[in-house]
């Protein structure tokens, strides 16, 4: 009796490790899956505070929260269950998905490029555009329904190069896992952008109070719209890198080889300089075939897909009271 106690038992034992080091595997795909997610997550972070300005103070983290759990529905309801359903139905979907994903964040990167260089021109350009955002009732429903929209964009990348990460394994790891990078990508973008909104509200209370820490709520004051500007900057570029990665990567998966071979030949040439220098060559190198399909696209943006997209919508049924 004692003997098949035992048995038992041990039998329990090995069936917990086996879980333990399932749930171990699941956990560092996860994390895996969410690094190489890492630009999508950057320029997530650094779009949502513009989506709060011009806003009461009191107004920001509940616009925030709204934005959030925006979020958390996209991935959950809706971008979680088809990527699930896309890997056992058509997995074969999922490079051409994401090479259109990648396609977005580059036109995005561009275009804020373009922006910054020439803002006139750009301006032209977005009142050019189609949107499609939630008619609004008020102001701040206009921001949020903009940001869950632009969310979703963004979440649907984030999610598919994830999924990108687990080839082969079970439709059951995929759930835990990519359930792990969108809960866990969610609390980070948005605790993250809670805390860049307010941070100069902060800083601001910490200068009133005086002392010896009235210094140092100056500098944050001072020092967050540089913090933002910088922020902006590191997600376009980290937008297009990835952007221009994933459609790079994606060409060598339908047999087009070239730029591959290029960048590859590259990365070989300053090998003798250490794994620093191939990084940069190989970040700057999609960096540029980032940046040159971007450009590619935005005409083509403005002239074929948004005229084609009002077409499309034309034919659509109105809204009871739109």
């Amino acid at each position: 009796m004692s003997v098949g106690l035992l048995g038992l038992l041990d039998d329990v034992a090995g069936i917990a490790k086996i879980a333990a080091a399932s749930l171990d595997d699941v956990i560092k795909m996860s994390a895996k899956a969410g690094l190489k997610a890492s630009g999508a997550v950057i320029d997530d972070a650094a779009v949502t505070p513009k989506y709060v300005h011009g806003f009461s103070a009191d107004r920001e983290i509940p616009i925030v929260a709204s934005i959030a759990k925006g979020s958390i529905k996209n991935k959950l309801i809706f971008l979680l269950p088809a990527a699930l359903i896309l890997s056992v139905v058509l997995p074969g979907a999922i490079t051409p998905l994401l090479m259109i994903g990648g396609a977005y964040l580059c036109y995005e990167g561009a275009e804020k490029i373009w922006h910054s260089v020439a803002p006139a021109a750009a301006h032209a350009h977005e009142a050019n555009i189609t949107h499609t955002a939630i008619d609004p009732k008020t102001l701040e429903d206009q921001k949020i329904a903009g940001a869950i929209k632009t969310d979703f964009i963004l979440s649907a990348e984030i999610m598919a190069i994830a999924l990108a990460e687990m080839p082969g394994e079970s439709i059951w790891f995929q759930a835990v896992a990519l359930l792990i990078v969108a809960v866990g990508i969610t609390i980070a973008v948005y605790g993250s952008v809670a805390l860049i909104v307010k941070a100069d509200d902060f800083g601001l209370s910490l200068a009133k109070r005086g002392g010896p820490l009235a210094s140092v709520g100056t500098a944050i004051v001072k020092g967050m719209p540089w913090f933002m500007k910088a922020l902006t900057v590191v997600g376009t570029a980290a937008m297009i890198w990835v952007g221009g990665s994933i459609i790079v990567h994606g060409l060598e998966g339908f047999g087009l080889h070239a730029l591959e071979v290029v960048m590859h030949g590259a990365v070989h040439a300053v090998e003798p300089l250490g794994p620093v220098a191939e990084w940069f060559v190989e970040t700057f190198l999609y960096f540029v075939a980032g940046v040159v399909l971007g450009a590619i696209l935005i005409p083509v943006v403005e002239h074929v897909i948004s005229p084609v997209w009002a077409s499309v919508k034309s034919l659509l049924p109105k809204r009871a009271g739109a």
